[in-house]
Order: structure tokens, then sequence, then C-alpha cells
């Protein structure tokens, strides 16, 4: 280094240096909550890319509940393990979406624990995107594990007379309801202070719900009281859809019913993550 080099770098910066050197180039436009949102959606997949071990409840849930229900229970229930596939099938599908929504809550509990979403809400950001993302990224877990279950119910016997066209429509309906009931599990991630704790109260309220339905078996053979518990229980009206739909049938009373659910649903619980998610120290 010679010294004219020294005395330039010995040199104080002025104000208008430093100007010129910040304002060289144009600032870029700050992004919107679709952009954000996306980009935190990425995130979620990259992190299933690391780390696939988190599609376990996306592949072997559904395949375990599948076989175990059509051929331990398919004789006793239906006289035919053929006959109760075609109406387990769709039953099995939301059911193994509406649980997997339960990993939600525990990624994002797991996140706030390490201290990864107090960086985010420091970012110049929408501020619900980290949430959204992260909900747009397990849409591709349920929609992983719903391809997981028609193809081998296809494999088994199931046969949609409805077509490809209402197996298409009952998953995207059902799509619909899990990401709105995965609004839930974020609220309960920012209440709860483990991801232990989250896995555990979230199990004490799907279980209920998906058995005390009719997944398995029809309501009409329930005692009265039970059946009136069934009738009200939202997963019973989810079911009743994408069974239908899946074989012929539109009740397009049963979907108004499901799209109320899941408008319901972000309407109760979105408003209070985002008051959560701020206050959360």
């Amino acid at each position: 280094m010679n010294a004219t080099s020294a005395e330039q770098a010995s040199a104080p910066v002025t104000e208008d240096a430093l100007r010129s050197v910040l304002l060289a180039g144009e600032r870029p436009s700050r992004p919107g909550p679709v952009l954000t949102s996306l980009t935190f959606g990425w995130r979620a997949l990259l992190k299933i890319k690391h780390v696939p071990e988190q599609l376990v409840d996306v592949t072997m849930f559904p395949i375990m509940f599948t076989l175990m229900f059509t051929y331990l229970f398919g004789g006793a229930l239906a006289g035919s393990t053929q006959e109760y596939l075609q109406f387990l099938l769709p039953g099995i599908l939301v059911q193994a979406n509406v649980m997997i929504t339960m990993n939600t809550g525990i990624t994002l509990n797991t996140d706030i624990q390490k201290g990864v979403f107090d960086r985010f809400r420091s970012l110049p950001v929408w501020r619900p995107s980290p949430l959204v993302g992260a909900l747009l990224g397990d849409l591709v877990r349920y929609s992983i594990g719903s391809v997981i279950v028609i193809t081998l119910g296809l494999v088994l016997g199931f046969r949609p007379e409805g077509g490809a066209v209402g197996v298409v429509l009952s998953v995207v309906l059902l799509l619909v309801f899990s990401f709105c009931l995965s609004w839930l599990w974020t609220m309960l991630s920012l209440i709860l202070r483990t991801p232990n704790s989250v896995a555990g109260v979230s199990m004490m309220v799907m279980f209920p719900l998906t058995f005390v339905s009719n997944i398995f078996v029809d309501p009409k053979t329930m005692p009265g009281w039970l059946q009136a518990v069934v009738e009200v229980n939202p997963i019973t009206h989810l079911a009743t859809v994408v069974r239908g739909l899946m074989h012929g049938s539109v009740p397009a009373g049963e979907i108004g019913w499901v799209l109320v659910s899941s408008v319901l649903l972000v309407a109760v619980f979105g408003p209070i993550t985002m008051v959560l998610y701020r206050n959360k120290k």
C-alpha cells in the first residue's frame, strides 16, 4: 500500500460521499403481502426438503389407516371390504388432511421457541406474511397426502362414480377447509409454550372430532344423542361433501355449510392469532 492509498483509507468519510454511494441506484420497492407470503411459503417447502421426516405423517398415517380399517373392519361393518372401501376412502381422505393440519401449530411453535419469529417481526414486511406463508406451504403437504390416499384407494379398488372432476373438486374443497382450520393451530402455537403441549392439545381436539363423525360408519347406527352430536360436527359435513362429490352427487346445502364453517374459522381464529402474534414477547 503506497502513501496515497494510506491517506485515502485514513481520510474521514463525508456525509455527501456516503449519500452518493447509498443513493447511487434506485431504491427497490417494498415487497407486497402476496410476494412476502409466497416467500415464507417457499421457506416452509425448503424445510421439508432439508427435513423430509416431516412427511411421515403425510405418507404413513393415511396408508396405515386405510389398510387397517378396510381389512380389519370392512367385512364386519359392511359385509365386504370392497363395498366398505367405497364408503371409507373419502372419509379417510378427510381425516388424513385435518389431522395433518396439527403440524402447522407444532412447526410454528418450534420456530417461536428458537427465536426465529422475533427476527420475522423485525422485518419490513406485511405482518401476517410469516403465518400466511407457513399455511400456504402446508397446502403442499395436504396435497401430497390427498394424492397418496386417492392413489392407494384406486390400487385397492376404489372407484369414484363422480370421475376425475368429482375427485378434484372434493380435494379443492378439502384444501380450503384445511387451510382455514390451520388458523386454530396457529393460535394455539402462540398461546402454548412448547411444541409437545401444542401436539397434545391438538390431538385432544381432533380425535373426538374425527371419530365422532360419519368418517368410519353411518351415524344411523348410533344412539340418538350421539347422532345429534355427529350432525353438528363440521367434520361430518365435510366428509359428506367429499363423499358426495366423489360418488357423483352434489350436496349443495352441505357445500354451503362447509364454506360457511371455513369462513367462520378464519374470521374467529385469524384476528385472535394476529393479536397474539403482535403482542408476543
